[in-house]
């Protein structure tokens, strides 16, 4: 059975530095090499540059600081021979084909027998590189094409050459999907592959027609992002991100390689581009590209170029009723159609360019990919669109968008018409059966709808509500069967904020499991895990001085979290992405938390102004047995950069587990909360707790005065802090005593109610709805 035990990475580049942070990540060590640069003393300088950069870039590419130190830091004159120790080989220098070709035979005479061999080329053809090596290498030789940033885009493209044996890609495909957490795409081996191949189209094709209809930047930017399921980056932010002069390099790449592509002139570089690469203006590695920062604090400013005039200017704000009404539509389908059924400037735009990408996809099978399958995935795994182009055409309607094209005297691609006069009516049709979700879709190759392969392990609660329905259901939240008397407590309110929708099912999950099943796992697929209470309705309750209501709801909460922790079968909590103020707290009363490992967790509650009010304070105390590192935990509002940082603060236990792949997230915590039942006992609350009394809360309070001496805090801030000073020390009682878990809750929802009062904590509320920050008042 083959094991993997260390990797090597060749190239200590952007790419190459991070694809071994990211297999530390994954706890894995790496032994990191590079070039011998001249003029610097350290010959292993370029390898130690690379992981200061991973570890202090933004986004980081570790998890936490120590992962660094499961990097070897060496150079390729003096350190090959490390590979020899190495399961591993993963090459990532620069795209050049001799360069390559003369590491790889430098490093098949050293490397570990059955190693696996593989390149991160974007570009070059496999057989390219493999050219007159032995069989055995060919053997193990093949693509891993990593996305930047490694740690965070999904995306995985696995390419075998023509004789890379089915063990070795099987095993790579395996151990990505389950150790890196990737989201595995087998390709052909063809230029740039599927994602850049249809993403380097998407761009350039935005490009083409903004300067054709006279659009601005920031008009792109307003139409090409969020707005239609693509990240917020848009198109010329992601520019400015990835680099001019990258994008210009891919794109001139891929012309030479299509010379049969019709469609190969899109891909070169519009005059603006060339020009601003001249000045060197490539993006944010240079300081200005198609937007610079300039000033600072209040007089900080975006500005935006004009590709016209290439000057620069105040970056607008892009309105119109369309967009208005289009920005009110949550869903993401029914605002898609909206928009392209538009016949002013922004539709029209829009029309133009998801049509081009229709036509452009459809036509590249079985060019790039014999399914759309993988299309898909591709462009929903590499570059975060919510839909992949076969699915948003479904969205929009396939016949609908046929029809339009046909009457605009377009050519539909030839499968697209063969399968049209089969009967197909869509791309995707569900084929759910015996409550096993299922999807088909439309095989180009065979004129036919067949069946999507199962993936072991991962649940996706959209499907099982389709194939099952839900068991409860309200407005915020929903109870969902996972089958092997596991359910599933789902929050879907906007950004899963929480109210009493969410509490009621949460008891009502927890009910339901105990007389009709064995565990309960609380958890959904949205955005956020849960970015906390819905602070609108505390402001509004806290200004009509509703202080009954708001003492209901903060008890509420309590006591259903609760019920959680001592619930009659074991609970387990699955947080990921953004898991703030009563997110984290629904998380400290889980028997366990399955967390992905992308999980930001913290109690935020003092940058409005209040404390943690539904136990979070109480259980941080219990966990940490420490209330001054309770005290700066959340007197800080300190909000973890990964799951494993949040373990190292105490927001989750050692015993929890983490999922490095969001999509196997659901299906872990499952397989945790069924591995909890045999020996599960529910416990009885405590009421054993020792806090240090009045003593406790005179050291926590001049932490605070400290703190306000040195400037980091506000005055305000010290109140805050006072009342928290108060919750953790027991209530400033006399001496050391031991008290129960409803005496702190008490206190936390007495703290809560009388910030609320407070008409600086209000202020920060309405800041914080208003802008998304934070105030210091």
């Amino acid at each position: 059975m083959r094991t993997l035990r260390r990797v090597a990475v060749l190239g200590a580049g952007t790419m190459g530095a991070r694809i071994a942070a990211h297999f530390a990540n994954a706890g894995i060590p790496a032994v990191l090499l590079d070039i011998v640069l001249p003029n610097q003393s350290d010959r292993n300088f370029a390898a130690k540059k690379g992981i200061e950069s991973a570890e202090k870039g933004k986004p980081a590419g570790f998890f936490t600081q120590q992962e660094t130190a499961m990097i070897r830091p060496g150079n390729l004159e003096d350190n090959l021979d490390w590979i020899s120790d190495c399961d591993w080989v993963v090459e990532a220098v620069t795209e050049n084909l001799e360069i390559k070709r003369e590491l790889w035979r430098r490093v098949d005479a050293l490397r570990k027998a059955g190693a696996i061999l593989s390149t991160n080329t974007s570009g070059i053809p496999l057989n390219k590189i493999t050219a007159g090596f032995s069989a055995d290498f060919r053997r193990h030789f093949l693509g891993t094409h990593f996305f930047n940033p490694p740690r965070y885009l999904h995306l995985l493209e696995v390419i075998p050459g023509l004789e890379t044996g089915a063990d070795v890609l099987q095993f790579v495909s395996d151990f990505a999907d389950r150790r890196l957490g990737k989201g595995v795409v087998s390709c052909k081996d063809t230029p740039n592959f599927i994602a850049n191949r249809i993403g380097s189209f998407f761009g350039s094709t935005v490009q083409k027609f903004m300067q054709e209809g006279d659009y601005s930047i920031e008009e792109v930017d307003t139409l090409t992002g969020a707005l239609i399921g693509l990240p917020n980056s848009a198109s010329f932010r992601l520019l400015d991100l990835v680099g001019l002069d990258v994008w210009a390099f891919v794109g001139e790449n891929l012309y030479h390689a299509v010379p049969d592509d019709p469609w190969r002139e899109r891909f070169r570089m519009p005059p603006f581009h060339a020009e601003m690469m001249k000045r060197g203006w490539l993006g944010d590695k240079s300081g200005q590209g198609f937007y610079k920062k300039t000033g600072k604090g209040e007089k900080r400013e975006i500005q935006a170029i004009d590709w016209k005039t290439l000057e620069y200017h105040l970056a607008k704000k892009i309105s119109s009723p369309t967009l208005e009404t289009a920005k009110q539509m949550e869903d993401l389908p029914e605002r898609l159609r909206f928009l392209v059924s538009q016949k002013d400037r922004y539709g029209t735009f829009l029309w133009k360019v998801f049509s081009d990408a229709f036509i452009y996809s459809a036509e590249r099978i079985p060019e790039i990919a014999d399914r759309i399958v993988e299309i898909d995935r591709a462009m929903k795994w590499g570059y975060a669109h919510k839909l992949g182009p076969f699915e948003l055409w479904d969205t929009l309607g396939f016949e609908e968008v046929c029809t339009r094209l046909e009457a605009e005297g377009r050519a539909l691609p030839e499968n697209i018409t063969r399968m049209r006069e089969a009967g197909a009516k869509s791309l995707y049709r569900h084929a759910d059966s015996g409550g096993k979700p299922r999807t088909e879709y439309l095989d180009f190759g065979h004129t036919k709808f067949t069946m999507v392969e199962e993936r072991p392990g991962i649940l996706v609660l959209s499907d099982l509500k389709r194939a099952r329905n839900v068991v409860k259901s309200n407005v915020g939240a929903s109870l969902i069967d996972l089958g092997d008397g596991v359910f599933c407590v789902e929050f879907h309110s906007k950004m899963n904020s929480l109210g009493e929708d969410n509490f009621s099912m949460m008891q009502a999950g927890a009910d339901y499991a105990a007389e009709n099943g064995q565990a309960l796992v609380i958890a959904n697929q949205g955005s956020d895990f849960s970015v906390g209470a819905n602070l609108m309705m505390v402001l509004l309750a806290a200004q009509e001085e509703e202080w009954d209501d708001l003492n209901f709801a903060i008890h509420r909460f309590q006591q259903v979290n609760m019920a959680m922790k001592y619930a009659p079968v074991p609970v387990v909590v699955a947080p990921f992405g953004r898991t703030l103020g009563g997110g984290t707290e629904i998380s400290l009363h889980a028997a366990r938390c399955q967390a992905s490992a992308e999980t930001y967790m913290g109690l935020v509650e003092v940058g409005v102004g209040l404390i943690p009010g539904g136990g979070g304070c109480k259980e941080l105390l219990l966990r940490l047995k420490d209330p001054r590192r309770v005290f700066e935990l959340v007197g800080m509002a300190k909000v973890s950069m990964s799951a494993e940082e949040a373990k190292k603060l105490g927001l989750l236990n050692r015993t929890d587990r983490i999922s490095m792949n969001p999509e196997r997230l659901i299906g872990d915590a499952k397989d945790l909360a069924l591995s909890l039942v045999q020996d599960y006992v529910p416990g009885t609350p405590r009421n054993d707790i020792r806090v240090g009394g009045e003593n406790a809360y005179a050291m926590l309070k001049l932490g605070a005065w400290t703190m306000r001496q040195g400037g980091y805090i506000s005055d305000y801030d010290v109140v805050v802090a006072e009342k928290l000073a108060g919750i953790l020390s027991g209530g400033r009682l006399t001496g050391e005593q031991t008290v129960s878990e409803q005496h702190l809750l008490d206190l936390e929802r007495e703290a809560f109610l009388g910030l609320c009062g407070n008409p600086k904590t209000q202020e920060r509320m309405q800041y914080m709805l208003k802008t998304g920050k934070p105030l210091r008042n």
